[in-house]
């Protein structure tokens, strides 16, 4: 059993991240978790002029967000009465990414998933504030979808990789259920001017080759030094329909969550992103 952990501000972009995540994971049996941190909200709250008031407006604020994610969860259980779901509700006085971390450890989350985008629409920005905090810095594997976005039934993967890190067991085997449920095709690139990998390279990728095992995947080096623009032509090209990176230190996932290098790969995220953040948990 998958357990989903399932931030939302209430927005109609974390609503439509949810659905995605309903329709999405509908043949797995899933613990849903329907997370709301209010600690921000709090402290810009309007009311919140002077000390005096601030346990009458932290009630009000709480009451607020009990009660949206109670009629969150309403709506979801007409849309989506699956059986194989269970679901659950968390409001916190809370920042978004202390609260995705303690309840990643407390229920052992497999999975985040939220749209790319909050409150904010802006088009020129490719993660908001809230999906970018999450990407960086919670301990968890994350599935960014971008707005309005309706493919539930990804025939492609891309896996950009340089074989440099060790993978996670655990993290490996979330993408290989993943891409098993529709059969998906999973193309793991390297992209290098050199044809050539080293020892640690090879034995990465032998690892790789094993926990996927049981999928469809296809090795490819492409020969170039421009990786953004190697990735964005890549899934134009093949018309990949999500894209999957190991978030670590000097990878491709942190260069792309720079603002200096963010307009390059504004692959921009028109296909949802499925983050491995190659953390410890077992």
């Amino acid at each position: 059993m998958l357990s989903i952990l399932l931030p939302t501000d209430f927005s109609e972009n974390s609503i439509s991240a949810i659905k995605y995540a309903l329709e999405f994971f509908k043949y797995q049996k899933v613990q849903f978790y329907f997370m709301h941190a209010y600690r921000n909200e709090f402290y810009d709250h309007d009311d919140l002029v002077s000390r005096d008031v601030f346990d009458a407006v932290m009630d009000k604020v709480q009451k607020e967000s009990e009660s949206n994610l109670n009629k969150l969860l309403k709506k979801v259980e007409e849309i989506s009465p699956n059986p194989n779901f269970t679901y659950h509700t968390v409001s916190a006085f809370n920042t978004l990414v202390e609260e995705s971390n303690e309840l990643a450890d407390k229920y052992n989350i497999d999975l985040i998933v939220m749209g790319t985008k909050g409150k904010t629409n802006d088009s020129k920005i490719v993660f908001g504030s809230q999906t970018f905090q999450v990407l960086k810095y919670v301990q968890c594997p994350v599935l960014a979808i971008p707005v309005n976005y309706t493919n539930t039934q990804p025939k492609r993967i891309l896996f950009p990789t340089n074989y440099l890190i060790p993978y996670k067991r655990r993290e490996l085997k979330l993408l290989s259920v993943l891409a098993r449920s529709y059969r998906s095709d999973i193309d793991v690139i390297y992209i290098s001017p050199t044809q050539k990998l080293s020892i640690r390279q090879e034995d990465n990728q032998s690892f790789l080759k094993d926990v996927l095992l049981v999928n469809k995947v296809n090795f490819n080096i492409v020969n170039s030094r421009k990786v953004a623009e190697t990735i964005t032509n890549y899934i134009k090209e093949h018309q990949i329909d999500m894209i999957t990176m190991t978030n670590t230190q000097h990878s491709f996932l942190e260069d792309m969550l720079f603002p200096s290098t963010i307009d390059k790969v504004s692959l921009g995220l028109e296909i949802p992103l499925l983050a491995l953040q190659n953390t410890t948990r077992n």
